[in-house]
């Protein structure tokens, strides 16, 4: 990767260089130096900029493929680079040629991310086919481990693979209940387990039967640079840059920010839904006029349909989508939910609905049916990103938890519905929903996005 990023830079300041002719430093004392020494002073920005990248930790082979916080270390990187630049031209009065800086360093940044996308892409297929990851060795109470086991065995890119558990009473041979992980002993016997199982990292999935020095055996047991260990606190869905660690009186303490939407981001989250939901509007206006006419010429009734929604704050609103089904459908739901053994959880879902229409079912395929929501976007009733609105009597069986996704927004698209849309359970919808509550970011708006684009393409889920 290190030589990767090298010939990207490369690419980005020499090629700038020799495609402009433009040159870092225009100061017209230097006017009279030979090109070489051009080329030599464009080289040392190369190798400053490769220090800044490294010195950001963005080679940190633990955050390989983790994705936001990669691409976040090499735009600090560059912006540093650009810093140290400035700072050294003011100290030594040089003129840095600001054309130079404004195409190099963009261009840098674009392609390192790019990249990196690219390498997170091959970490992914290799990950999902057991390859390139770390074996792991989890300690701790059983309950604790199998939340630990079951959130890495849904993440293709954790990059851990479970090779064993040391709990409490534990006995070889058996398994921790609903995950299949192989117990390899008891807690006590982590060090001895360790070498057993071959694992490269061990994961604390709890502490509580586990006293500080029998921590500090297991991590004095552990190999320099070959075998890591890892402490997984009871916090689970939480994003990286919500949590700041810092050592107290020799304790490492870790602090959790609460989850809140500052002005600035609510005016940064609103224009995006303001220009995104125009831009697509204009884009989308001569397909929602066939689609308009294609339902009107094919069934009864009107093309668009209307029903409340209940939205931030548990305020109801109208939400607009194009009829998929055929006049009087609600009132056939109940029987349809009773008859297939589904009506008593808070996302109702019809397999194989008899009620949509042929049109509907091709809209519905192609998510063409959700075009109007962008008028309640514009409206301010929903945004582009959020958990999905969902009726009353849906809300009404809600639990505490639950309830927390009346806190934003609901969206025209969401995290659960670019990992597998109507083929996920309750619980896994709501579990993505609340973490997309808890960790709401621009960057992971615009991500989720680009991933909505690729499964209504990919139809994946769609029913």
């Amino acid at each position: 990767m290190l030589l990767a990023d090298a010939a990207i830079l490369l690419i980005a300041v020499i090629g700038v260089q020799a495609a402009t002719e433009t040159h870092l430093l225009a100061t017209p004392a230097l006017a009279d130096v030979s090109n070489s020494w051009r080329w030599i002073l464009a080289g040392l920005l190369l190798v400053g900029w490769m220090a800044t990248t490294a010195v950001a930790g963005a080679y940190d082979s633990r955050l390989l493929g983790s994705g936001s916080e990669e691409y976040r270390r090499l735009i600090r990187a560059a912006v540093e680079m650009t810093a140290v630049v400035a700072f050294l031209a003011f100290l030594f009065r040089l003129e840095v040629a600001r054309s130079f800086l404004a195409l190099s360093v963009p261009l840098g940044v674009i392609m390192l991310v790019l990249a990196r996308v690219g390498w997170r892409r091959y970490l992914l297929v290799q990950r999902s086919s057991g390859r390139l990851c770390s074996t792991a060795l989890l300690v701790g109470s059983r309950d604790a481990v199998g939340e630990v086991a079951t959130q890495l065995s849904r993440s293709e890119v954790s990059g851990f693979t479970v090779v064993g558990a040391c709990v409490p009473g534990g006995v070889a041979g058996d398994e921790v209940e609903g995950t299949g992980t192989p117990i390899v002993g008891d807690v006590a016997d982590a060090v001895q387990a360790l070498g057993r199982v071959g694992a490269s990292t061990v994961i604390i999935a709890s502490t509580d039967s586990l006293s500080p020095t029998k921590v500090r055996e297991i991590s004095w047991a552990l190999e320099p640079g070959r075998q890591h260990l890892v402490v997984a606190p009871s916090l689970i869905d939480v994003s990286g840059p919500r949590i700041l660690t810092r050592p107290v009186a020799g304790l490492p303490l870790m602090h959790v920010e609460t989850p809140r939407m500052t002005l600035g981001r609510r005016i940064g989250k609103r224009t995006l839904d303001i220009v995104g939901a125009g831009v697509l509007l204009a884009v989308a206006s001569p397909i929602m006029l066939v689609v308009a006419l294609m339902i009107r010429m094919t069934s009864n009734g009107p093309a668009l349909f209307r029903q409340e929604r209940i939205g931030k704050g548990g305020h109801p609103f109208t939400i607009f989508k194009f009829r998929t089904m055929r006049q009087g459908a609600d009132a056939e739901l109940a029987t349809l939910l009773a008859a297939q053994g589904s009506d008593g959880t808070p996302l109702f879902k019809v397999t194989d609905d008899p009620r949509i229409t042929p049109v509907g079912r091709l809209l519905r395929k192609t998510s063409l049916d959700e075009l109007p929501q962008l008028f309640n976007v514009l409206a301010g009733t929903m945004s582009l990103v959020g958990p999905r609105p969902q009726v009353a009597r849906e809300v009404a069986m809600y639990t505490s938890a639950a309830t927390r996704r009346l806190l934003v927004q609901p969206g025209v698209t969401g995290s659960w519905q670019v990992s597998g849309r109507s083929n996920l359970s309750w619980e896994e919808a709501m579990r993505l929903d609340l973490y997309y509550v808890e960790n709401w970011s621009l960057v992971g708006d615009l991500v989720i996005l680009v991933r909505t684009v690729r499964a209504v393409l990919a139809r994946e889920g769609a029913h």
